[in-house]
């Protein structure tokens, strides 16, 4: 069981635990969301997919921002998980990214794929 991200209480006025699975998506989250010269002590950090949201949507943007995504998370998460797909779409105002990675911790069943989709821009849902 890990912390919960971002910290938060469960019912009981503790802090929240999650398991594995949930811990990844965080830790995905926290990559894709924090832009590079955020951390003070880690200023390479992060791909800022949200700075990318209200650029133009087109091809370019969505080839830019899936090389972005796929080597900031082999770099900070890639001894926690590989990377099976990484695909982006830009259409109109909305940016859509979607990972989907199999997590490499001892126990886990292997091949067992899992997918995160973020999506934001004006028009998203």
């Amino acid at each position: 069981m890990h912390l919960g991200f971002p910290l938060r209480l469960d019912t009981r006025g503790r802090l929240a635990l999650v398991d594995d699975e949930e811990y990844l998506r965080g830790l995905i989250e926290a990559v894709l969301f924090t832009r590079p010269g955020e951390r003070v002590n880690r200023p390479d950090f992060g791909a800022g997919v949200d700075r990318m949201v209200f650029a133009p949507g087109n091809d370019e943007l969505a080839r830019g921002t899936q090389a972005l995504v796929q080597a900031a998370v082999q770099q900070w998460l890639g001894d926690l998980l590989r990377l099976d797909d990484i695909t982006v779409e830009a259409q109109d105002a909305v940016l859509s990214v979607t990972v989907v990675y199999t997590a490499l911790r001892p126990g886990s069943p292997s091949g067992e794929s899992k997918v995160l989709r973020v999506s934001g821009g004006s028009g998203a849902p």
